[in-house]
């Protein structure tokens, strides 16, 4: 439940305004994650002018539905959104939405940060690129950015950074206030810049990280990787980022609302976590995917590119990897989770959860302010939720 206190009054008290020192952090955090672009530098995706893709509604109680969570004990879906600090939830089961749940200020017109969902919106881009001949996924990275040939990315390809395997010197901690992680978001203006020699952006930070092992054997999520790969498309695609995301995928979509997306104090983009969407448009991007890259009858995203995500990715160097542990007979390919069974997701920190399933023709979308980024202490029973729902429609 959000503090309906936060950022209320002209101004608001001193102890219930959000900051940049602390709008990833409860309570401020739940106004924090749908008001973005009153925060940091954004640069916005257009719609375009056509009409939104249209999503057919009907009704369909998933509330009180119970399900074994990560610990064993029996809950509903209803108590498991309310755990998780759940923003805004949606199901389509065959292309139509029905279940649809928004909290704590969530509204259907409001931008939700996707954190790291935003990678796998990202690599949807690369692939479009791909197919049009001006992005080679096997090509080194210094091949499109010369600037990185001094670092851990000499000699790394972009598939490397599309499946996470480059050999880097890197801990993704998300509560370490020190070294590389802090540097990191120094750079991208998610900390205040508090140290006189930090790198003054993400374009001079990449380059300065340090090989470790070598690419292409382990899984090691980074996700400098997928700023650098926003980099890459923006010199491939010779556009900024934004006008290259809204031109070839938001605008063929049929998206109903603008997105936008996160910028450093120099306009680089945040690939990796910064991108911010409503609801109801993430899962117009799940229905797109679900569907080999269709929307409504337009090729947007190559089916060839969505085939090779969910049918390949190296086993071998996921369980190689420290992720391995949590989703046994998973793996990752080009910026999404691909389970055994086939079903695919994109999943961010605090909660955030794009999930597909082509079985059962189900999409999940998940906005959320989870206290933590990530809690090892407190497992997250949210794939147990996912499959639940799944399993229920598919019968």
């Amino acid at each position: 439940m959000t503090d309906s206190r936060i950022m209320q009054g002209f101004p608001p008290s001193p102890e219930h305004q959000v900051t940049i020192e602390n709008w990833r952090s409860a309570p401020f955090s739940s106004w924090a994650f749908r008001n973005i672009r009153q925060l940091l530098p954004t640069a916005p995706i257009y719609r375009g002018d056509r009409s939104a893709t249209a999503l057919e509604t009907a009704s369909y109680d998933l509330g009180g539905l119970r399900f074994e969570d990560f610990h064993g004990k029996e809950t509903s879906i209803d108590d498991f959104l309310l755990d998780t600090h759940t923003d805004g939830f949606i199901v389509l089961h065959r292309g139509t939405v029905i279940f649809e749940r928004y909290e704590n200020g969530l509204l259907p017109h409001t931008p939700h940060i996707l954190f790291s969902v935003s990678k796998s919106l990202t690599a949807m881009l690369a692939g479009v690129l791909a197919d049009k001949g001006f992005l080679d996924p096997e090509r080194n990275v210094a091949h499109y950015i010369p600037e990185i040939e001094d670092s851990a990315y000499n000699g790394a390809t972009v598939r490397h950074l599309l499946d996470m395997t480059v050999g880097i010197s890197f801990d993704e901690d998300y509560e370490n206030e020190t070294g590389d992680f802090a540097r990191y978001r120094m750079a991208t203006g998610w900390l205040p810049r508090a140290e006189d020699d930090a790198p003054e952006g993400l374009r001079a930070f990449l380059p300065t990280l340090k090989p470790e092992g070598a690419h292409g054997t382990t899984f090691h999520y980074v996700s400098p990787n997928t700023d650098l790969l926003g980099w890459v498309l923006e010199r491939a695609g010779q556009m900024p980022f934004a006008e290259l995301f809204s031109r070839e995928i938001w605008q063929p979509l049929g998206a109903e609302f603008d997105a936008y997306v996160n910028v450093d104090s120099l306009g680089a983009p945040r690939a990796a976590g910064g991108i911010c969407v409503t609801l109801r448009d993430l899962a117009r991007f799940g229905r797109m995917c679900l569907d080999s890259g269709l929307a409504g009858g337009r090729s947007v995203i190559p089916a060839w590119w969505v085939r090779d995500m969910r049918e390949n990715g190296d086993q071998t160097a996921w369980d190689n990897g420290n992720f391995a542990e949590y989703m046994p007979k998973w793996r990752y390919r080009s910026q999404w989770y691909v389970s055994e069974p086939g079903a695919f997701c994109g999943l961010g920190v605090f909660g955030q959860f794009l999930y597909l399933d082509p079985a059962t023709d189900v999409i999940i979308g998940r906005f959320s302010s989870r206290p933590r980024a990530l809690d090892p202490a407190d497992k997250d029973s949210s794939l147990q939720a996912f499959t639940s729902i799944c399993r229920a429609l598919g019968e």
